[in-house]
């Protein structure tokens, strides 16, 4: 087993992060919960989880481990051809290490795969780190949601990128896919 990483993603060898992103269990909802709790106002209750992990045809929920340890996690609805990511958190202990990169690259890998050919999503206003992740991925706002998350009432940006399944923005993949690789190496499984 490699020592504990650094803040820069890297364990004490100055190897990249080995990080393994694969489907959400219901085995996994406690460590995913205790993220979600450290991570968000108003979490996601365990029933919630439950019941969107059972919609398969619409839904993929994904987990991202360092070892045996639950880092991260991110799930997306599909509605025709949208991809709509409805959460996506890592552990505040283990930010700044690119695993939130790696977690939304590969929602967007699986997005494109059954079909898609938009990302959308809301994010808190204020929520600068987020923002900027999101913008990474070639997302602009389009809209506002007023008192979006009621716990703060803080308002949400509706964020948007479409031709996910263009040239380009695989161009846009390959690019933070190469930078990711610098910090995490990703095994992601099915």
């Amino acid at each position: 087993m490699s020592a504990r990483p650094d803040l820069t993603g890297h364990d004490a060898s100055g190897e990249p992060l080995p990080l393994v992103i694969a489907p959400m269990r219901s085995r996994d909802l406690r460590s995913v919960l205790a993220i979600e709790r450290a991570v968000f106002p108003r979490p996601w209750s365990h029933r919630l989880f439950v019941d969107e992990l059972s919609q398969r045809a619409s839904r993929l929920y994904r987990t991202a481990w360092v070892g045996r340890k639950v880092v991260g996690f991110g799930g997306v609805m599909f509605v025709d051809d949208d991809a709509h990511v409805n959460t996506i958190a890592v552990d505040p202990a283990w930010h700044g290490r690119g695993i939130g990169t790696a977690v939304l690259a590969d929602l967007v890998a699986g997005s494109l795969a059954r079909g898609a050919r938009q990302l959308s999503l809301e994010v808190r206003v204020g929520n600068e780190p987020a923002l900027a992740l999101y913008r990474r991925f070639g997302m602009a706002p389009v809209g506002l949601r007023p008192n979006y998350y009621p716990e703060t009432g803080d308002d949400a940006f509706v964020m948007v990128v479409g031709g996910i399944d263009q040239l380009a923005y695989a161009e846009r993949l390959a690019a933070i896919g190469a930078e990711v690789a610098r910090r995490v190496v990703v095994d992601a499984r099915c």
